[in-house]
């Protein structure tokens, strides 16, 4: 309905009463309500947000919205915006920016602004010092409370957060101090008596995951980085730790599910990109299954002579598969929430033996009486209970194996999630059920 009253406004060319109803908008529904209007359009409308608001705006937009924008701005546009924007969202506007739009952007700011910029730029793509913001709010340890108050009250509309402050001495972190505190406290208490000393902390260079995940442990909403010597270099925050906590599951989702990454949209990405980030995986994964296909055709006299014995694979292989997939799913999660590490490895391999000593006997139990009623065979009903117990217990044990490996020697444990694991016990399973039918059955 608002979209719809918007796009009447805009070709009424009413711009008073559209400056009223998109400043009166969040500013995440904003940017994606933007989306769906032409690039002519949302340039016209993006000039009547204001100024401040513009600038929150502008960063929740797609790359190509912002591009689009850019270019359609004067110099001086670009500048009041840009002036507006926290610098690690600058930082991320640019990184993902053609080479002639970052040097309009680099132009019209200052020498200061363009140094820490590059500063930012130079850090490792996944390290805590390029997702992290120099815009924070320092203090001294012999200030008081009313002169820090004074202090935030100065520089704190510049500054991403005013929750928590920290006490900088010689460069070197030494505390901090919420704005809780602050508030709280006698006016004339000093910042060294009031601070806290006990302090989490990360290295520019520390991974931006393990970044994101000391949110989650310790409920921060910032957490302020140092380099090498123990210097004060900026904050990561909790807006764009949950970025990064975003990104990674969606790259985990894709490994999953047997595709490349992909940090554009799916609308975004074209039909030939779609198809280039899912052939690779499922030519490899095509071409294992072409190993079971060869196990089933060494077994073909086996066939001949039992052909009942073909009906039952199918059922065999999914369910082999389907809990190979059940374990790796949990053993992925538990290790992206760090409940599950490599030390774990023995204990955690006992106690998807012992599920799998449950989970085979039940289904067992269950195939085997359908067998009796079905086909009045005892021998088959035994074929396939031992089978499955088999079956079962080695997918599960591989599916949680498979992760840790992955994880101890330096792959995404997202890797070895179901495609791979099902293709892999699907041959196992193959060569199971034929042993056990070989000798049961003497073929």
């Amino acid at each position: 309905m608002r979209e719809e009253n918007i796009r009447a406004l805009l070709m009424r060319r009413e711009y008073p009463a559209l400056k009223v109803v998109l400043n009166s908008m969040n500013n995440v529904d904003l940017a994606l309500l933007l989306e769906n209007f032409k690039e002519k359009e949302y340039t016209i409308l993006f000039r009547l947000i204001q100024k401040e608001k513009a600038a929150e705006v502008f960063t929740e937009m797609s790359s190509p919205m912002q591009e689009t924008l850019i270019n359609a701005f004067t110099r001086s546009e670009i500048k009041e915006l840009f002036d507006d924007m926290y610098m690690d969202d600058t930082v991320d506007i640019i990184e993902e920016m053609p080479a002639n739009v970052v040097e309009q952007i680099l132009d019209v700011t200052d020498k200061e602004t363009r140094q820490t910029i590059n500063r930012l730029l130079n850090y490792p793509e996944d390290s805590a010092g390029s997702i992290m913001t120099v815009e924070y709010i320092d203090l001294k340890k012999d200030m008081t409370v009313e002169q820090a108050l004074k202090k935030i009250k100065r520089v704190g509309i510049d500054q991403e957060t005013i929750y928590t402050c920290y006490v900088i001495e010689q460069k070197k972190l030494i505390g901090i101090v919420t704005a809780k505190s602050l508030l709280l406290n006698e006016s004339q208490m000093l910042i060294k008596d009031i601070m806290e000393t006990n302090l989490i902390y990360v290295n520019t260079h520390e991974d931006k995951e393990n970044v994101s995940k000391l949110f989650q442990k310790y409920g921060l909403l910032a957490i302020p980085v140092v380099d090498c010597e123990h210097c004060m270099v900026g904050i990561v925050t909790f807006d764009d730790a949950m970025e990064v906590w975003q990104d990674e599951v969606e790259e985990d989702m894709s490994i999953m599910a047997a595709m490349q990454p992909n940090e554009d949209s799916y609308f975004g990405t074209s039909v030939i990109s779609h198809a280039r980030h899912r052939i690779l995986w499922l030519l490899v994964l095509m071409l294992s299954a072409t190993i079971t296909g060869t196990i089933i055709t060494k077994y073909e006299d086996a066939f001949q002579t039992l052909p009942l014995l073909v009906s039952f694979i199918p059922m065999l292989m999914d369910t082999g598969g389907n809990c190979g997939s059940q374990s790796s799913t949990l053993i992925i999660r538990g290790i992206a929430v760090d409940e599950i590490r490599f030390h774990d490895f023995f204990k955690v391999v006992f106690k998807e033996f012992r599920v799998a000593i449950l989970v085979g006997f039940v289904l067992a139990v269950v195939n085997g009486l359908r067998i009796v009623i079905m086909y009045h065979s005892l021998r088959m009903a035994l074929l396939i209970g031992l089978s499955l117990m088999a079956t079962i217990i080695l997918a599960k044990i591989v599916g949680c194996c498979l992760p840790l490996l992955a994880k101890k020697i330096g792959l995404d444990p997202a890797i070895m999630a179901a495609p791979l694991i099902t293709t892999l016990v699907d041959t196992c399973s193959i060569l199971i059920y034929f042993n056990i039918a070989t000798h049961l059955f003497s073929l």
